[in-house]
C-alpha cells in the first residue's frame, strides 16, 4: 500500500513529507474507503498524518477523527487534533458532543469553574490589600485589566503553541530548559513593545489626572511600564513550561493549562502590579 509504505519508510529514515510527497500520499490515500483511513491513519507516524491531512478537505478530516473515535483511538485523536489546532474547548468530555449525556458535560466542567471562582476571591483580596494605593492614584484602576489581559493573551499564546509541538512530537517534557529560555527571549520582545504602548497611552492621554504632590505623570507611565513588562515575562514563560510539567505528570495538558494559567496570571499579575508601583511610586506607606 503506497501510504504505508512511505509511512514505513519516512518512520524509518528521518524523512519529512514536503507538499508535493504530501498530495502524492494523500491523493492515494484518499483512494480507499472511510474505514480503511482510519485504519491507515492510526498506524502511520504523527508527523507524516499531520502533513497529509494539512492538504485534506476540513470535513474528510472531521469524518475520520470521528471514526478513530469510534475505533477508541482517544489518544491518537487527541493528538491529531491538537496538531491540526481543531481542540476549541478544553473541556471537552470523551466522545461525540451530542451523546455525551448533560451530567458527563457538567462533571468535566464544574469542577474548573468551582475553582476559578474562588481563586478570584484570592485576587479580590489582594486589591483589597492595596487599596489605600487605588485611593491615592484612582488612574492605577484603569490599567488592572491591562494587565491582567496581557499576562492573561501571552501565556495563552505560548502554551498553545507549545501544546501544539507536543502533540506533534517536536519537543519533549525534558527540553523545558530549551523551552524557558525561547519563550523567555520571545516575552522580552513583546514586553518592550507593549510597555512603549502603554506608556504612551499613559503620558499622552492622561494629563486631566490629578497626581499625588511630588509624582509625575512620567514615572507613574514608567511603572505602569514597568509592571507590564515584568507580568508578561512571567506569564509567556509560565505558559511555556505548564503545557511540560502536565506531560511530565502524565496529565493533558490542553485540558490542565488553561484553567491554572488564567489563575495564576490573575493572582500575580494584581501582585506584580501594586508591589512595583508602590516600589517607585513609594505609595501606600
Amino acid at each position: 500500500m503506497t501510504v504505508m509504505n512511505f509511512a514505513a519508510y519516512a518512520a524509518a529514515t528521518g524523512a519529512h513529507l514536503d507538499q508535493r510527497d504530501a498530495l502524492a500520499v494523500r491523493n492515494a490515500f484518499l483512494k480507499y474507503d472511510l474505514d480503511e483511513q482510519a485504519q491507515l491513519l492510526a498506524k502511520m507516524p504523527l508527523s507524516e498524518a499531520l502533513v497529509m491531512l494539512h492538504e485534506c478537505p476540513l470535513r474528510h478530516v472531521q469524518l475520520l477523527l470521528d471514526r478513530l473515535d469510534e475505533r477508541k483511538e482517544d489518544v491518537k485523536v487527541r493528538q491529531l487534533a491538537n496538531g491540526l489546532g481543531l481542540i476549541c474547548s478544553e473541556v471537552e468530555p470523551v466522545g461525540h458532543y451530542l451523546q455525551n449525556s448533560v451530567f458527563n458535560h457538567v462533571r468535566e466542567r464544574i469542577g474548573w469553574i468551582v475553582g476559578l471562582a474562588l481563586m478570584g476571591i484570592v485576587s479580590g483580596l489582594i486589591i483589597s490589600h492595596y487599596q489605600d494605593t487605588l485611593s491615592q492614584l484612582v488612574l492605577l484602576a484603569i490599567y488592572m485589566p491591562v494587565i491582567a489581559a496581557a499576562g492573561g493573551n501571552t501565556g495563552s499564546q505560548a502554551a498553545t503553541l507549545v501544546v501544539r509541538a507536543l502533540a506533534m512530537d517536536e519537543i519533549r517534557s525534558r527540553d523545558w530548559i530549551a523551552v524557558l529560555w525561547k519563550e523567555f527571549r520571545v516575552s522580552l520582545v513583546i514586553a518592550i513593545g507593549l510597555a512603549a504602548v502603554i506608556v504612551g497611552r499613559v503620558v499622552f492621554f492622561s494629563g486631566h489626572v490629578l497626581l499625588p504632590t511630588g509624582i509625575s505623570l512620567y514615572m507613574v507611565a514608567l511603572a505602569i511600564g514597568i509592571a507590564i513588562s515584568i507580568q508578561v515575562v512571567v506569564s509567556t514563560s509560565a505558559g511555556g513550561l505548564l503545557p511540560l510539567i502536565a506531560r511530565a505528570f502524565n496529565l493533558d495538558p490542553a485540558v490542565l493549562v488553561s484553567p491554572v494559567l488564567a489563575s495564576m496570571v490573575d493572582i500575580t499579575g494584581m501582585v506584580i502590579y501594586f508591589s512595583t508601583i508602590n516600589w517607585i511610586l513609594g505609595l501606600g506607606h
